[in-house]
């Protein structure tokens, strides 16, 4: 039996490759686009329990014979369009309701014929919204009200998975990412915006003089491996109390921490004048808990600022990664 990943090669499905192949999970990596030398060399020596299928979650014929091609136990539904900019948010409005909401119901579609024993779909903080107080903490009691389509579609999304659970018997689950870091973060065809910490390690690693101009209040960062381990955590558990989860480290950094970090681990780093950036109010929310994950399955992160900062830089440089 396989779990399949949905959106496999992108940045956080890339990770929950990794992470369940690494722990003796046969996977089937589902994206329309297929690995590349970067995927193939971070799997790495699990890459026999990994079958990459190239098709589009939006297309139902492509997702209905993943059913009949593999023996699919688990789902992880990853597959997104990221969108984080209004600009990008009115020209593609129409392909983030395909991908984030009709590829979602293809998906549990799937799980419905296949009868898997857990489907999880991954989620995102924008579910929250922006209305409420930077300073509130939120948890999974917190009214969402997302504003944008992005956070509607990842909580349309939810809201999905738990009525097709109910209605077909399923065991499902929905988790809400806090701000994600570290290896495979790149540009790819539904991830055009990179974080400020791909560009500053990046800078780093490359021997530039590393520019702040994106010095707002902070967020929540969480290092990928973090995130990966926690999915799988919720995927693999024997019983879920709850259907929603939070997955974060539920520390907020600001700009000036991470900064601080990556020049303490890069120390010919040097650090220029910041340049006018005209949307550093863009990300509205405020701060994750995680303590339903913490408290339900005893999970708990395994990186702080500084030891994820330290991997994420000795990454870009063993896999010679300086985009």
């Amino acid at each position: 039996m396989a779990t399949l990943v949905t959106g496999g090669t992108g940045f956080v499905g890339a990770n929950i490759v990794k992470d369940l192949a690494d722990n003796g999970h046969q996977v089937v990596c589902f994206d329309l686009n297929g690995p590349d030398d970067l995927m193939h060399d971070y799997v790495g020596r699990d890459s026999s329990k990994v079958t990459y299928v190239q098709g589009d979650v939006v297309d139902p014929e492509s997702v209905a014979r993943l059913g009949s091609e593999h023996s699919i136990d688990k789902i992880i539904h990853a597959a997104v369009y990221t969108v984080n900019r209004l600009p990008l948010e009115t020209q593609r409005s129409r392909d983030i309701v395909a991908i984030n909401v009709e590829g979602t119901a293809n998906l549990l579609e799937l799980a419905r014929t296949q009868q898997v024993t857990r489907f999880v779909y991954v989620s995102s903080g924008a579910a929250y919204g922006s209305a409420l107080p930077r300073n509130q903490t939120m948890n999974e009691t917190t009214p969402p009200a997302p504003d944008n389509l992005y956070g509607i579609t990842k909580f349309t999304s939810e809201m999905l998975t738990r009525r097709y659970g109910e209605l077909h018997g399923l065991s499902t689950a929905s988790v809400r990412l806090s701000t994600p870091y570290g290896p495979m973060e790149r540009v790819t065809g539904h991830r055009a915006v990179m974080s400020v910490l791909y560009e500053w390690t990046g800078q780093a690693v490359r021997g530039e003089g590393i520019t702040p101009h994106d010095m707002g209040d902070g967020r929540d960062y969480i290092y990928i491996p973090d995130i990966a381990d926690g999915l799988r955590t919720v995927l693999d558990a024997p019983s879920l109390p709850h259907g929603l989860y939070n997955l974060t480290t539920g520390i907020w950094v600001t700009f000036q921490d991470i900064l601080d970090q990556v020049v303490a681990l890069s120390p010919s780093a040097q650090v220029t004048a910041p340049a006018a950036d005209e949307d550093t109010d863009r990300y509205g929310r405020g701060p994750l808990s995680g303590h339903r994950l913490f408290e339900d399955l005893g999970w708990k992160p395994k990186y702080d600022l500084k030891s994820g900062v330290a991997a994420y830089l000795d990454w870009r440089k063993s896999a010679n990664f300086l985009d």
